[in-house]
């Protein structure tokens, strides 16, 4: 009389967690079954596994000899390799349907769970590799990457703009990348060195810090009272002696002027809405007029060989000055 098949239990493990750290069911299950096998030698989990007692088969069995494995009613845990084992489950699945074979029990227990954010860590873990393996790579600096950086924020913004949702994902990843690039080359400093878990832990401490409405027990219940908020608390963290200081004077020209003025205005420094209205500016009364606008002058500019962004670029300077000058 053949022997009854028992229980097969595949096992799924994430690489993204602690090793080790695994579910209760999960311990229960290895501490208990007949048989625990594990194709790869190689596993992250193996360590912890042989600590805590549990006995491993390394081998790479067929579907037909996993469940052959299960005769007399035994418990086999099968831990799949990172792929989990696809010719594995479709072997199980074809004998299964067949109706020719005595299936044990088949489970799938997932051992352990990617949190949120975890495929940031193969990210990271990527990134390390291409720097100390890559000849380009590894002989990139801060500098090299900086014209990469604003080219990767204007191709996102053209994907926002355009409402192309691929796109918007393919470039929203380019600018995660190169935060995690220059985190990458800024361990390798002699001096300063820090990691993508300096970059993550500062901006962490600083959202909570500027939402005391939420981890706080402040009351902000409008945007604009949060925004306020912001405000507030950023100028006494940075201790700023003027309200242009931290506007990055490299920026486009046409946002250089708008973050002056908008600076100026919540400040209640002198915006140059008279220096607009004495060349017979009227303000437009939407964007799309705006824009038009704009691009009238742009090309009026360019027809009477002037350049435009230059010349806001000089002017942006000399509204600075001219602001510095009435604080």
């Amino acid at each position: 009389m053949t022997p009854a098949p028992g229980r097969l239990v595949l096992l799924t493990m994430s690489h993204r967690v602690a090793p080790g750290l695994l579910s209760w069911p999960a311990w229960e299950l290895l501490r208990g079954a007949d048989q625990v096998i594990c194709p790869d030698p190689h596993h992250p989990q193996l360590p912890y596994l042989r600590e805590a007692g549990v006995r491993l088969v390394h081998a790479a069995p067929t579907g037909r000899e996993l469940v052959d494995a299960t005769a007399g009613e035994r418990t086999v845990v099968y831990l799949p390799t990172a792929d989990n084992d696809p010719a594995v489950t479709d072997e199980l699945a074809r004998l299964g349907g067949s109706g020719r074979v005595a299936m044990p029990d088949l489970e799938l227990l997932p051992g352990s769970y990617d949190l949120p954010g975890a495929r940031l860590l193969d990210l990271v873990q990527i990134m390390d590799r291409i720097r100390v393996e890559c000849p380009w790579t590894r002989e990139r600096t801060h500098t090299d990457l900086a014209k990469y950086g604003i080219e990767e924020m204007y191709e996102l913004v053209e994907a926002i703009e355009d409402g192309d949702r691929e796109s918007l994902r393919e470039e929203l990843g380019d600018v995660l990348l190169q935060v995690v690039f220059h985190s990458r080359i800024a361990e390798d400093d002699a001096e300063e060195p820090f990691s993508i878990d300096d970059v993550a832990g500062t901006i962490v401490d600083k959202l909570i810090h500027r939402h005391p409405h939420i981890f706080g027990d402040e009351i902000a219940e409008t945007p604009e009272a949060v925004q306020e908020n912001w405000v507030r608390l950023k100028g006494v963290e940075k201790q700023r002696d003027s309200v242009t200081d931290g506007v990055p004077v490299g920026q486009p020209a046409l946002a250089l002027a708008a973050q002056l003025g908008a600076r100026a205005r919540r400040a209640g420094l002198p915006v140059p809405d008279a220096a607009a209205s004495a060349v017979g500016v009227v303000p437009p009364a939407d964007e799309a007029a705006l824009g038009d606008l704009l691009l009238a002058l742009a090309t009026a500019a360019n027809a009477a060989g002037l350049d435009a962004e230059s010349a806001l670029r000089a002017a942006a300077r000399r509204y600075r000055d001219a602001l510095r000058a009435a604080e």
